[in-house]
């Protein structure tokens, strides 16, 4: 990514930092990561809407790591905006978030507080990627 924008780097910083952290299920690092007033919206395959509020989405990481559920770290950017308070990442993932491996399509909303970027809102659409 070549950009002259500095809000856009340290965006795209942390949306690295997430997938490190939520790849290693690194629940302090994502304690950090994610904006206390976080909500995530999922989207599985069949049209149901699943909400989460980021002490649930932590919850979900922890079981998935108690479960030996692996956590891929593959991520294709689609695009990356940001300011001096807001950024937008839209990405795509492989992962398995559901019981199976699927592909992820996200929208991630961060917020600049108390002098870090944090996910204040994730989308996720989740449908089976024929790749995997």
């Amino acid at each position: 990514m070549t950009t002259k924008n500095p809000y856009k780097v340290a965006v795209k910083e942390a949306i690295d930092s997430l997938i490190k952290s939520a790849s290693n299920h690194d629940i302090d690092a994502l304690n950090l990561i994610y904006h206390d007033n976080m909500q995530v919206v999922m989207i599985d395959p069949s049209g149901q809407v699943h909400k989460a509020d980021k002490v649930a989405f932590k919850a979900m990481i922890e079981a998935n790591k108690n479960n030996g559920a692996p956590m891929n770290t593959w991520a294709k950017f689609h695009h990356v905006e940001a300011n001096p308070e807001t950024g937008l990442v839209v990405l795509s993932r492989k992962n398995n978030l559901a019981g199976k491996d699927m592909m992820l399509d996200l929208s991630i909303d961060f917020v600049y507080e108390n002098g870090r970027w944090q996910v204040i809102r994730e989308v996720i659409f989740l449908h089976p990627d024929q790749a995997l």
